[in-house]
């Protein structure tokens, strides 16, 4: 049975252009999301878009730093672990730190208001703002994130699309060496950064606003 001479040709395109594919991918996705924004569509198909967008580069960074392991630390473990977690325990310690403030607001803001019985309206106020103040710290500390693993890449794996020399383990689909080429390919420092920037970007956006009115 011979192949679909139009889907090898494909393959044989990203496999010696993926950061081309990788950017028109985001291109395509990028400008659906401006649509999706420009015409109010349902907060899901934002994050759906962006999701879309972010999916290769993201996929193959992981899967870079994954294999890459740090030889510093005692314990073998993985460079993206090791960030991840790190960006995980902040965003924790931000939620847990905010909801210990709207908890101790709502408690001497109760006291204040026992006798117009208003407890639920000040616990709700600052339930509502930590549903803007916490996607937006997030959203920084995913930036950080993001420029962080990307300058991690630089070092990994240079500026080049299909880099000659890099320092990618060797086990990283030896036995596949045009999925290895595509992954390292769309794990491109700029593409990752510019991808995760928008998520930054966008992910506070797409949460919704807020309006108050004490």
């Amino acid at each position: 049975m011979s192949s679909n001479p139009v889907t090898v040709g494909i393959t044989t395109s990203i496999t010696r252009h993926p950061l081309v594919w990788g950017v028109a991918w985001s291109l395509v996705f990028g400008a659906a999301l401006v649509v999706a924004v420009m015409l109010d569509w349902h907060g899901l198909i934002d994050w759906l878009l962006i999701g879309l967008l972010v999916l290769p580069s993201t996929i193959a960074t992981v899967l870079v730093l994954a294999a890459t392991p740090r030889t510093h630390f005692e314990a073998m473990s993985s460079v993206f672990s090791h960030f991840f977690v790190r960006y995980l325990a902040l965003v924790f310690g931000l939620t847990a730190w905010g909801l210990s403030v709207v908890v101790g607001a709502a408690i001497s803001q109760s006291i204040q208001l026992a006798a117009e019985q208003r407890e639920d309206e000040i616990i709700g106020i600052g339930f509502d703002l930590m549903l803007v103040v916490v996607p937006l710290v997030a959203a920084l500390l995913w930036a950080a994130f993001v420029v962080r693993c990307a300058w991690f890449l630089v070092r990994v794996r240079g500026w080049a699309e299909v880099p000659t020399a890099d320092r990618v383990p060797e086990h990283l689909f030896a036995s596949r060496p045009a999925l290895r080429r595509i992954v390292v390919g769309l794990a491109h420092p700029a593409l990752f950064a510019a991808t995760g920037l928008v998520v930054a970007i966008a992910g506070p956006s797409a949460v919704g606003t807020l309006e108050i009115t004490f």
